[in-house]
């Protein structure tokens, strides 16, 4: 871990523009959590970053590892806790950073054979926060050495988390969006492969419609791709 200086600075903010990128590039969620995690270790020269997101698509809520640039697959294994369990769970339900000197020490810290195993001794978690405040995972910093992170590099580091908080947030509306517009847009395409069905095969709206969703069974194509064809056949009559 390199001291605050002005080039490590100047790096915190390369950090926040490259994040800042992400968030208006097509890139997937899954690349930009990457590419988090692996800018935020290099600016740092931590050990290992990791990143976690409450999964809400769960009851009870889960927090669960999504990104981390460790290459040790004992790391890299599925692992996610309770919304109140360990570290990232405290600082998830409290909603501030927390620093541990040595999480070996630390019995907040749930997996210290993993510790052992990969030389890992201090670390700061910092919540993922967007603007209303709400939390939405975690970030994780961990040295192997013993470290005293100042109120600046925790700073920075929150700096960071947030920065990644707008990503995530901006990315899952993104697609969200994305979703919703091609829905839209089938609906449009099958009412009008509807209205030739009726008109063609002096159908009523449902059998129209039923035959539609018969033929995508049988053909293993989406509802959209049906209604395409027959409006393509449309065309050439």
């Amino acid at each position: 871990m390199e001291k605050i200086t002005l080039q490590t600075h100047d790096k915190y903010i390369k950090a926040l523009m490259d994040i800042s990128r992400a968030i208006t590039s097509d890139l997937y969620l899954e690349d930009i959590l990457k590419l988090i995690v692996m800018v935020t270790a290099k600016v740092t020269g931590v050990e290992i970053c990791s990143l976690w997101l409450i999964d809400e698509g769960v009851t009870p809520k889960k927090i669960t590892l999504k990104a981390t640039q460790a290459l040790d697959p004992y790391y890299l294994k599925d692992r996610s806790l309770n919304m109140d369990e360990g570290v990232v769970g405290y600082v998830t339900t409290h909603k501030r950073p927390l620093i541990i000197k040595n999480v070996l020490n630390e019995p907040r810290f749930k997996e210290k054979e993993m510790a052992k195993k990969l030389g890992l001794v201090s670390m700061v978690g910092v919540p993922l926060q967007v603007q209303d405040e709400k939390v939405i995972g975690v970030l994780n910093c961990f040295t192997a050495e013993p470290h005293e992170f100042s109120e600046t590099e925790v700073n920075l580091i929150t700096t960071v988390a947030n920065q990644a908080a707008t990503a995530i947030i901006n990315t899952e509306l993104m697609v969200k969006t994305k979703v919703i517009q091609e829905e839209l847009e089938t609906r449009k395409l099958v009412e009008r492969a509807k209205e030739i069905l009726m008109r063609r095969r002096k159908m009523n709206g449902n059998d129209a419609f039923r035959w539609i969703q018969k033929k995508s069974m049988d053909s293993r194509k989406s509802l959209r791709l049906v209604a395409e064809a027959i409006l393509l056949s449309e065309e050439f009559e």
